[in-house]
């Protein structure tokens, strides 16, 4: 499971190291893709896998489904770890991602999520204060 909070920063050679709390758990060849909120999200080839599978089942007559697989597949690199733990983030998802030399691992369960450092924060204080309401609707439908 893939859980925690960590932050590292891009190196000179724009390098970015997993956490070693990540690295087994990932594996060496790991699939970068933009994410929702402007994060991006990193899955180990196995649940990659998993993620096709559902998105295989989407409708290919609803627009809606259509234009979430181009932004999550399209936007996908598979990217192998170093010896050491370090990734190569292409250029374009740095961009897209915001990201800048601090960044954020944020294990949520099945994926990481890659944040920058200041957007992170910002996100983090809005979902902080409204953690009660979340779990008032989730409770709502029977999740908590």
């Amino acid at each position: 499971m893939l859980i925690g909070e960590y932050t590292h920063s891009i190196d000179d050679k724009k390098r970015l190291s997993l956490p070693a709390k990540f690295r087994k758990e990932i594996g060496k060849k790991i699939v970068v893709t933009k994410g929702l909120e402007a994060c991006l999200f990193v899955f180990s080839k196995e649940e990659w896998k998993k993620v096709l599978a559902r998105l295989s089942e989407l409708s290919m007559g609803k627009a809606s489904s259509r234009d979430f697989n181009r932004f999550l597949l399209a936007g996908a690199v598979e990217i192998e770890v170093d010896a050491i733990g370090r990734i190569l983030i292409p250029d374009f998802l740095k961009i897209f991602a915001g990201l800048k030399s601090k960044v954020i691992f944020a294990g949520v369960g099945n994926r990481i999520e890659v944040w920058d450092d200041d957007a992170w924060r910002a996100y983090k204080k809005t979902v902080e204060k409204e953690a009660d309401r979340l779990a008032e609707k989730l409770g709502d439908i029977g999740m908590i």
